[in-house]
């Protein structure tokens, strides 16, 4: 959260107190010290609590996961399977298409709400406003999309509307706060001219700040749209229909084959998104922001995407009208009166303590082996040259190529797909729960290390090798002590999404309030999932002043 700019020069003409001298550094290596002596202690706490070294974890079946595997040489290829595997396709990406559009709707307007310059024309509401903003969007991003797609799918049933709005609801909340975030970031000198020449918020607003902050607006538009493709497919799963829906069918049938095809499908499609999105996020610049008329890719992005929503909504005949049915309504109300007044489940308080215990253990298992994972695979994809040799070189060139596709692959195929694997071999329980949500965040850990990596200042790397440092000597004296801080906020970030992403793996039992959520949705009890849903709404906000609180003292 960025401080406006009058609270900032306040700040900075405020006194500070007198300290001793390396007082302060002395503080925040005690700090660092604390801190860091209590991760240690909440990942061997995790590691307890999963069950690994007391209980049986495997339960063999390493024939049946060697086969699954085996299955990707032998996709199935014929017309009809083909046929059906392009339609859920397109069924896909209509949903990720019409969510995306309708979560940037929301991003620009809960963005421009929610931004602290939005109010800092007018102190005396300006925290009241803003905080009152900021609020309306904490719920919304605090529930998953698989269960807001539960929610919509007992009340409009199976219908489009439902994956829209699963997507579109949560997306629009989080691109909310990070295109406030942009909006706050932003030079204001524009934007306070204009109010100095007498126009409005509104137009000042429009003219003098959006133009310079478009080029991150869009770039973070365009990574939203890669995560809708996976959201769309993880819905399908539940009964939105697309691939994630033939991918159940073809999971309880247990032909492989078929299983294959869809993933290539579904990796294709992210493949083509990442793709996009690079050549995208490639033009953007801060001096470049207004120039959408003169960049062929942003401009043809614009209309390319313009043209794909109006294609999504009649591919799968989305109906507005829908939203103003009575008998929606009435469904609506129904579900709501059900859901009210929220009880707690069997086991009471103490039980639903116990299960945050479990969601939280879980989630510091997968952001484990995400880190350490994705940690490996970002330094060769990031592709820095530290060989001489044409020889070197090449295996550089194609150690990138490599690492680069696994990491695709890893976050293209969603966790509860992964869940679904795991559970070939392993006893359900957190171990697979957490190896899933691990190995999908190792995709997009990976991907934002090597994009730090990549975006390294290369001055003193070049003066570690005109000194005649190997290239072992340059990774850990040039890049690692420059990337790993940065590595450190990326995990932590994802902590946080992690701990919404437990809900997807309920499904496998993993245990935590994501099963006792899944449970409870299937046997109808709403008042127990509200309550549920509360205490996870509760978990993840305060998993984030954890994480926030971490980022601050490891700085």
């Amino acid at each position: 959260m960025t401080l406006t700019t009058a609270r900032t020069e306040a700040l900075e003409r405020s006194p500070r107190p007198a300290a001793g001298k390396g007082a302060g550094p002395r503080r925040r290596s005690r700090r660092r010290w604390v801190w860091g002596l209590l991760i240690a202690l909440a990942m061997a706490v995790s590691v307890l609590a999963s069950g690994i070294g007391t209980e049986q974890v495997v339960k063999g079946g390493g024939s049946e996961f060697l086969e699954f595997f085996g299955a990707a040489l032998q996709p199935r290829l014929d017309g009809e399977f083909l046929l059906l595997t392009a339609t859920a396709a397109l069924t896909t990406l209509a949903y990720a298409v019409l969510g995306t559009a309708l979560s940037l709707v929301i991003g620009i307007v809960g963005g421009v709400l929610g931004s602290q310059v939005w109010w800092w024309s007018n102190r005396r509401r300006s925290a009241v406003g803003w905080g009152l903003a900021r609020a309306a969007l904490v719920v919304p991003r605090g529930i998953h999309e698989v269960v807001w797609g539960l929610f919509f799918l007992a009340i409009f049933g199976l219908d489009p509307i439902v994956a829209v709005l699963a997507i579109g609801i949560p997306f629009g909340a989080v691109t909310a706060k990070v295109f406030a975030e942009l909006l706050d970031e932003t030079s204001r000198k524009p934007y306070i001219a204009l109010l100095g020449g007498g126009a409005g918020r509104r137009s000042a607003i429009l003219y003098g700040l959006l133009p310079p902050a478009m080029g991150d607006l869009l770039s973070y538009g365009f990574y939203r749209f890669e995560c809708a493709i996976r959201s769309a497919a993880i819905l399908g799963l539940v009964g939105a229909g697309g691939l994630g829906f033939q991918l159940a069918l073809s999971f309880q049938a247990l032909r492989y084959e078929e299983i294959w095809t869809l993933l290539y499908a579904l990796i294709l499609l992210s493949v083509a998104a990442d793709y996009w999105s690079s050549r995208v996020r490639a033009r953007r610049s801060g001096d470049r922001g207004l120039a959408l008329r003169h960049d062929p890719v942003l401009a043809g992005s614009l209309l390319f995407g313009a043209v794909l929503i109006g294609l999504s909504v009649w591919w799968v005949g989305l109906d507005l009208a829908t939203l103003w049915s009575g008998q929606v309504w009435e469904s609506g109300m129904g579900l709501l009166a059900q859901a009210w007044p929220p009880h707690l489940a069997e086991g009471g308080m103490t039980g639903l303590l116990e299960l945050a215990g479990v969601t939280v253990a879980m989630s510091i298992l997968a952001v484990m082996v995400a880190f350490a994972g994705g940690a490996l695979l970002a330094i060769p994809a990031a592709g820095r040259r530290s060989s001489r040799s044409r020889i070197g070189r090449a295996g550089q060139g194609l150690s990138r190529m490599a690492s680069k596709l696994v990491l695709v692959i890893l976050r293209a195929i969603p966790a509860p797909v992964w869940a679904l694997l795991l559970l070939f071999v392993l006893y359900p329980g957190i171990v697979p729960g957490a190896l899933a949500l691990g190995v999908y965040t190792m995709g997009v850990l990976g991907r934002l290390m090597a994009e730090t990596t990549e975006n390294l200042d290369d001055r003193p790397l070049r003066a570690l090798r005109a000194q005649g440092a190997s290239g072992a000597q340059v990774l850990c004296y040039g890049v690692l002590p420059a990337a790993v801080p940065r590595f450190v906020a990326y995990g932590l970030y994802r902590w946080e999404v992690t701990v919404r992403d437990t809900v997807v793996v309920g499904v496998v039992g993993a245990g935590g309030l994501g099963l006792l959520l899944d449970h409870q949705l299937a046997s109808f009890d709403y008042g127990g999932a509200f309550t549920t849903l509360a205490a996870l709404i509760i978990l993840t906000f305060a998993v984030d002043l954890t994480s926030a609180a971490l980022r601050r003292a490891l700085r």
